[in-house]
């Protein structure tokens, strides 16, 4: 089945306009988790491929936190309701395929990736796994 765009094209706009690429409410959860365990980072580092949400350029260690639907993690549920052809469908494909093409590159230049979903950090039942996971990967050496 597919489902028209219930916005003109101008609201839709708008609507787009609003959502945040940076310091979402998932980054800030996990910007302040770590400053309060004395984890040291740079948020959203522009020298790395992909700007990784979070980085320690000397240890060469990146974390994303992924949003679900824009990274892919509900893709095949938007599949199942759209066409082929869809304007999102063919959105999150190109942005899931450029994730790959960024994480190889960075693989390449010796950085260490860790990807997180947004939800996991949003959510309280797997909230404290997602942030102690960060903590780690940014803490081992």
């Amino acid at each position: 089945m597919y489902m028209a765009d219930i916005f003109s094209p101008q609201k839709r706009s708008e609507v787009m306009s609003r959502i945040r690429s940076k310091n979402t409410m998932a980054e800030v959860i996990t910007f302040k988790f770590l400053r309060k365990n004395k984890v040291y980072f740079q948020k959203h580092y522009k020298r790395a491929a992909g700007t990784p949400d979070i980085a320690l350029p000397r240890k060469k260690k990146a974390v994303f936190i992924d949003s679900d639907f824009w990274h892919g993690k509900t893709l095949e549920r938007v599949i199942k309701n759209r066409k082929p052809d869809d304007f999102w469908v063919m959105k999150i494909t190109k942005n899931v395929e450029r994730d790959k093409r960024v994480r190889m590159q960075l693989a390449r230049e010796g950085w260490e990736i860790l990807v997180v979903w947004e939800e996991d950090i949003k959510r309280l039942r797997t909230q404290a796994e997602a942030l102690n996971q960060i903590k780690s990967f940014l803490a081992d050496s």
